[in-house]
Order: C-alpha cells, then sequence, then structure tokens
C-alpha cells in the first residue's frame, strides 16, 4: 500500500470518526433540547389540571383540551390502580382509548420521596367547574382495581414538581411519549404524556441532513485530502526525480531547497543534499583516482619504453666496440684507440643516465634531503660561472637586487640551476642569451630562468616536466640529452616544498618560474620577548 493511499485512508477515517462525533453530539443536544420543549410543556399543562384535581375536580376530556390540548392524562393510585384516564386526541380531535397511550410501568420512577402536591385553592377553569360533585362522563376510561400492564419502567429524570421520562406507545407503530408524573394532595399519581411525533419528525429531518451533510463534508475532506497529500508528497516526488537524475549519470543534480531549515522536509532535503554532495565528491574523487592512476600506468609503461630505448644505444655501441676490438683492433693503434674512447663515452652515458633514474626514484621514495641555510644569489652567481666556462656562446645575465636565503639542500638546489642553464644550451642556438632573475615575493624565494629562443609549443609547456620528454626528439639525442633533466628539477623543486612551472617568454622563448620557502629576514622575524 502506497504512503499517498494511507495518508487519504487515514484523513478519510479522522473525517468520518470527526463526523459521526459530531453528528451524535448535534443528534443528542437537539434532542434534549426538543424533550425540554415538551417538558416545559408538559409543565405548564400540569398546572390547572393538578389544581382542579386537587379541589375535588375529575379528569375529564375537556379539562385536558383547555389545559392543553392533544396530551394523554391518567390519574393512578400510589399502588398502580388506574382511576381514570383520557387518552390523547388525533389532529381531528378523535379520540381513541386503546390506541394513543403510552406504555406506562406499573411503579412510576421518582416518586419516592416526592412530596404530594399542596397548592392553595383557587379559581378554578369552566372545564373543572362542571366536574366538581359529579361522577366522570362516560367518554373518560375509567379502570378500578387493574394494574396496567407494562415494560419496565424507563429512565426518569426530575425537574420541578414532577418527575420526566420517556417511554414507548403501546403500539410499536406509534410514536413515543414524553412524560410527566407528580402526586396529587391525596397521594394519588397525575400522568401527563405528549406524543413526540413532531419531536420524531424533526430528528429523522435531522438525521437525514446529518448524514447528506456528512457525505458532502467527507467527499470535500477526500478531495482536499488528495490536493493536500499531493503536495505535501512533492518533494519526495522531487527526491525520486533526482535519483533518476543521479542513476542516468547527472551526479550534480539536487534536491530543490524550498523549504525552511526547521521543517521536516527542509531537514530532510538539506541532509539528502549533503549526502548527495559527498557521493559526488567519492565518485569524483574515484575518477580522478582511476584517471591518476591510468596517467601514471601509461607514463610508467612510457619511462620504461624510454629508458629502454635510451640505454638500448649506448649498450648497442659497446657492444659493437667489443666486436671490433675482437675482431683484431687491440693490433692497430689507431683503432684501439678509437675504441677505447667510445667504449668510455657510452659509459659514462649510461652513468649519467643511470645516475638520474637513481636521483628520480629516490625523490618518488621521499629520500631525505640536507636542510641547511643555502645563500641562493651566491649558488646562482657560481652557476653562471660555471655554465659560462662550458658554452660561452649561451650568454647569462644574473639579476639580483637583494640577498635570499632558503634552508635545503645546496647541492640539488645547484644542480636545479644548472639543469635549466643546460637546458637553455641544449634547446637554443648558439648566441641565445638567458637572464636568471632571482628575488624574494612575499614569503616565497623566486628563480627565473627566462629564454629568448624558440620556445615551447602548447603541449610542451604542459608536458615539459614528464620523463623523457622531448619535443625535438632527434636534436635532443643528438646532444645527448635523454629528457631527465626538468623532471629532476621538478623533483627537487617538490621535495622542497616548492613549485615549478614553464611559461611562454614575452618576445619568444621559454620561462621556467621555481618557488621556494624563503627563510624570514631579521626584519620581518617576529620579535622575542622584551
Amino acid at each position: 500500500m502506497s504512503l499517498r493511499f494511507r495518508l487519504l485512508i487515514a484523513v478519510a477515517v479522522i473525517a468520518v470518526v470527526a463526523l459521526i462525533g459530531a453528528g451524535i453530539a448535534t443528534y443528542s443536544e437537539f434532542g434534549s433540547y426538543l424533550n425540554g420543549q415538551v417538558d416545559t410543556t408538559l409543565q405548564a399543562a400540569d398546572v390547572p389540571i393538578e389544581t382542579c384535581l386537587n379541589q375535588g375536580g375529575h379528569l375529564t376530556v375537556s379539562l385536558v383540551e383547555e389545559s392543553v390540548p392533544g396530551i394523554f392524562a391518567e390519574v393512578r393510585t400510589p399502588a398502580g390502580h388506574v382511576i381514570a384516564s383520557v387518552p390523547a386526541t388525533d389532529e381531528d380531535r378523535q379520540l381513541d382509548a386503546n390506541l394513543d397511550r403510552p406504555a406506562l410501568p406499573a411503579r412510576i420512577p421518582g416518586l419516592a420521596g416526592m412530596r404530594p402536591s399542596s397548592r392553595p385553592a383557587g379559581p378554578v377553569s369552566d372545564a373543572c367547574a362542571d366536574t366538581l360533585g359529579n361522577e366522570p362522563p362516560p367518554q373518560v376510561t375509567t379502570t378500578s382495581g387493574a394494574a396496567v400492564s407494562t415494560p419496565e419502567s424507563p429512565e426518569a429524570s426530575h425537574l420541578g414538581e414532577g418527575t420526566y421520562f420517556t417511554t414507548p406507545a403501546t403500539r410499536p407503530d406509534e410514536p413515543a411519549y414524553r412524560v410527566r408524573a407528580s402526586l396529587l394532595a391525596n397521594g394519588d399519581v397525575l400522568i401527563l404524556g405528549s406524543p413526540l411525533t413532531a419531536t420524531g419528525d424533526t430528528l429523522s429531518r435531522l438525521l437525514l441532513i446529518e448524514l447528506g451533510v456528512s457525505g458532502a463534508a467527507l467527499l470535500l475532506a477526500l478531495a482536499l485530502g488528495v490536493l493536500l497529500v499531493g503536495i505535501g508528497l512533492r518533494p519526495l516526488v522531487e527526491v525520486e526525480q533526482t535519483a533518476e537524475l543521479i542513476m542516468d549519470g547527472d551526479l550534480e543534480a539536487r534536491v530543490p531547497d524550498r523549504f525552511r531549515a526547521r521543517t521536516e522536509m527542509g531537514r530532510l532535503t538539506r541532509v539528502l543534499n549533503r549526502m548527495l554532495g559527498r557521493i559526488s565528491d567519492e565518485f569524483q574523487e574515484r575518477d580522478r583516482t582511476e584517471r591518476a592512476l591510468r596517467r601514471s600506468e601509461s607514463r610508467m609503461r612510457q619511462f620504461l619504453a624510454d629508458a629502454s630505448h635510451e640505454l638500448r644505444t649506448p649498450i648497442a655501441a659497446v657492444s659493437a666496440y667489443s666486436e671490433l676490438f675482437s675482431r683484431g683492433a687491440d693490433s692497430r693503434p689507431e683503432d684501439l684507440t678509437r675504441i677505447l674512447s667510445g667504449i668510455q663515452n657510452e659509459t659514462a652515458r649510461m652513468s649519467r643516465l643511470v645516475a638520474d633514474l637513481m636521483l628520480l626514484t629516490n625523490l618518488d621514495e621521499g629520500w631525505p634531503l640536507q636542510h641547511r641555510p643555502v645563500e641562493l644569489v651566491a649558488l646562482c652567481a657560481d652557476a653562471v660561472h660555471a655554465a659560462e666556462a662550458v658554452g660561452s656562446d649561451w650568454p647569462v645575465d644574473l639579476i639580483a637586487t637583494e640577498p635570499v636565503e632558503v634552508s635545503g639542500d645546496e647541492a640539488r638546489l645547484r644542480q636545479v640551476v644548472d639543469n635549466l642553464l643546460s637546458n637553455v644550451r641544449s634547446h637554443t642556438p648558439a648566441g641565445t642569451g638567458c637572464t636568471l632573475r632571482l628575488y624574494r615575493d612575499a614569503t616565497d624565494a623566486v628563480i627565473e630562468v627566462a629564454d629568448h629562443g624558440p620556445g615551447l609549443g602548447p603541449e610542451g609547456l604542459e608536458r615539459v616536466f614528464e620523463r623523457f620528454f622531448r619535443e625535438d626528439t632527434s636534436r635532443a639525442r643528438a646532444s645527448g640529452g635523454a629528457g631527465l633533466g626538468l623532471a629532476i628539477v621538478k623533483a627537487i623543486v617538490e621535495a622542497h616544498g616548492g613549485s615549478v612551472v614553464a611559461l611562454a617568454t614575452p618576445g619568444g622563448g621559454a620561462t621556467f618560474r621555481i618557488r621556494l620557502p624563503a627563510v624570514p629576514d631579521a626584519a620581518d622575524a617576529p620579535d622575542g620577548p622584551g
């Protein structure tokens, strides 16, 4: 059973219970009100009849009709013997002693402890005067010494000088009676009863009206319930739609947040959106990790291929020189000198390659570096002198306006600068100058090596620090480079907590910018305790 259907059932049950309760309360209260109106009528009729009987008169039809037309009247002894009885009349004032009478109990309830009437004598009506000292007229039904067989006594209530109760008629198809009983001065019991025909009709009409109104109210409640439940469940529909979007691959989909944070739906929406955000972050992190692993695997394959390629050439050369030596080159001094020189050069080339690979491996594994104060201006000046001695066709300008000090491994930092200057000599034509600029930027020490050579393309600027990457492979191999110099630069700089980027030099060329955490100047250091 769906939540929507359960909510509608709950609304219907609550509406039915509320309507039934309201109907029962209305019906009961209105019935009590109508019975009270009849009780007032009976009490008004009791006064002249009781007064007449207390003064010696007899119960007659005219006496009853003069008081309240259409009511039933009876006088009986306390033991239940009927003395006189006047049946109620119909709309045409026709008497029927056997038809219109209430089914009275043998003993009237509520009379115990009631004081007999002691009304003072007073003026009597004409109808009462005709009965004083006379025998009861023939139309009055008199029963002496016989009790009326009736059902058990109904519930009674006390009001004023009499007791009131409701009892059925002697015939099932006749209306019930509202009865008032009181004690006369001589101890006899005066019973007055009014048929509840109008009251029954009114209550029946009220019941039909309540059924119609309750049915219409129930239908209206169900219609409003369908509308309100639909509005109330709309956020759940949005959650369902959001889940479908996420299942279709839209990890950025979120539940619309249109509710206040203090409401249940507001809290649910925020919790779901936070959960979806965390799930999205986890998926994105997983995708980034997978992409990184794929790139790492691809780089590893490329690294192994390039390393094998780089080692294959010197190994093949050494093998060729060895074969020449075995074919008698040792007996020819000029060939022997060339063979030994070639073996030495290829061996040195392999040694440099293996040393670079070992350095990168150690840095990748977190190989510890020395951390001592290093003054970069002096270090860069030594590197510039060495670069000019190795390649005087590539002049270098050093620009530094103030001392800059970092904490690190001086030998490795010198290797960084040497590799950058060597990169200029390897990838720019002779006569190309470069600028080595050194300065402080906030808390960083910045080293820039800028040349005005051919520069790097967009792919080169992005991949220049990858291992064995060469934009011009033929010239790099001719110069003896293996494509590891800038990879070593990046590894050493990052091991020192810094960063390096490749940029295009304005006007042409390439610029390599290194940032390292600088040692604070004495002026910038916090004051000690004074």
